[in-house]
């Protein structure tokens, strides 16, 4: 895009037009989206999925993310997945003439988001406060490494910094072996989903009470919120999980077993099913066998409950196990790649991998949305815009503002 003056409207290029927004219950709700990586823009993208305009403010650098690989003919695929269908404004905020856009846009949007450091907005003059005054419609959302209260609400924080804070390293993995992040940024998505489920929720008490409020999320928070089970279980016993491989703590059996060719899992999770899966493997025995006849048993005589399994599993492919145990009831899956899982048919059935086309990267493939609501979903298409070009929307959005102070006047 040719470079202008801040402020600047000229007559809109045809890559410059607003976006279409998918159909959906958030239909008319306007995200206001200063939130840069990924626990804001992840927020931003389900309510995107949900029928939301989401708006995307980024400086004039553009979103970290943009930089962050994989890569195809040079632009990000990281940034693409997570920021499909918004619009992108690039707006430097320590520039009064920017402020003042961004200002008008907050006049546009029902929901700002953000996940800056606590106390930078403020310092830029849009902390809650301020904003409430000023526009008393907008919910404020805010997605911060330990919240906006604390002793330690104004440090900084990364998924892997409250992955080990929040006790989820500490229960995964082996006993013996070295402590292990979990293979994807739950401390950034689960903030993300937590961020939007307040905004919905927001936005239900603005419509019946007239109200804005203010959401204030924390990583860290959202953490010990995911540790139901070992979180409950330290509380109850001041006892200390430990690491305990693939299996759980309190149900059994309930883990990962080896088959003759491959791992499998087995979830039988109360007598009933233990006694199916003692018959379906041929080891009629083994539900009264006194060490195994109820799950706090089971659970405490796991190693000998694992090698009686195993015995019988060795004589077959997990396939042929797999199968066997579907047909008696007991719930049974493989260990997938994720090669597999994106290739299973149910996610070609649910609309699971969606597609985007892109002048740059070409054919983009995503994951889907996940939330099923009807009637959208039965009429969901799995094409999706792609990501847009750093302020790609910023003359169409200033028309826009332009207009709308027009139309007040």
């Amino acid at each position: 895009m040719e470079s202008r003056t801040k402020g600047e409207v000229d007559e809109l290029a045809p890559h410059e037009t607003l976006r279409t927004v998918l159909p959906g219950p958030l239909n008319g709700v306007v995200i206001l989206d200063l939130s840069r990586v990924l626990a804001g823009p992840y927020c931003t993208l389900l309510l995107g999925e949900l029928g939301a305009r989401v708006i995307k403010v980024e400086p004039p650098e553009g979103d970290d993310s943009r930089r962050y690989g994989p890569f195809r003919n040079g632009a990000s695929l990281y940034f693409a997945a997570v920021n499909r269908g918004k619009e992108s404004i690039a707006l430097d905020l320590k520039d009064a003439q920017d402020r003042a856009i961004l200002d008008e846009l907050m006049g546009l949007a029902d929901v700002l988001v953000e996940n800056f450091r606590p106390g930078t907005m403020e310092k830029l003059g849009f902390g809650w406060d301020e904003l409430h005054k000023r526009h008393p419609h907008l919910i404020y959302a805010a997605a911060s490494g330990f919240g906006h209260t604390g002793p330690w609400s104004p440090r900084p924080a990364y998924d892997i910094i409250v992955q080990g804070m929040g006790g989820i390293i500490s229960v995964t993995g082996h006993k013996d072996a070295e402590p292990a992040r979990i293979g994807i940024s739950i401390g950034d998505l689960s903030a993300g989903l937590y961020t939007a489920i307040g905004i919905n929720a927001a936005l239900f008490h603005r419509e019946k009470t007239g109200e804005a409020t203010k959401i204030d999320i924390s990583m860290f928070d959202c953490q010990l919120s995911l540790m139901e089970n070992p979180a409950m279980r330290y509380l109850a016993t001041q006892e200390v999980p430990q690491r305990l491989g693939g299996r759980h703590a309190t149900i059994s059996p309930f883990a990962i077993f080896e088959a003759a060719d491959a791992p499998m899992i087995i979830a039988a999770g109360n007598d009933t099913l233990f006694r199916k899966l003692a018959a379906a493997l041929n080891l009629p025995g083994l539900a009264d066998d006194p060490r195994f006849t109820t799950n706090a048993l089971r659970c405490a005589n796991f190693d000998e409950l694992k090698g009686e399994l195993e015995k019988a599993l060795m004589a077959s492919p997990a396939a042929h196990w797999i199968a066997l145990l579907e047909t008696a009831g007991v719930p049974a899956g493989p260990i997938n790649t994720i090669a597999d899982a994106l290739n299973h048919p149910q996610v070609e059935a649910r609309h699971m991998v969606v597609k985007s086309e892109d002048p740059v990267t070409g054919t983009v493939e995503m994951i889907g949305n996940p939330i099923k609501i009807e009637p959208f979903a039965s009429a969901e298409s799995t094409a999706r815009q792609a990501a847009p070009e750093l302020g790609a929307n910023r003359d169409a959005l200033l028309a826009e503002l332009k207009q709308s102070v027009a139309s007040k006047s």
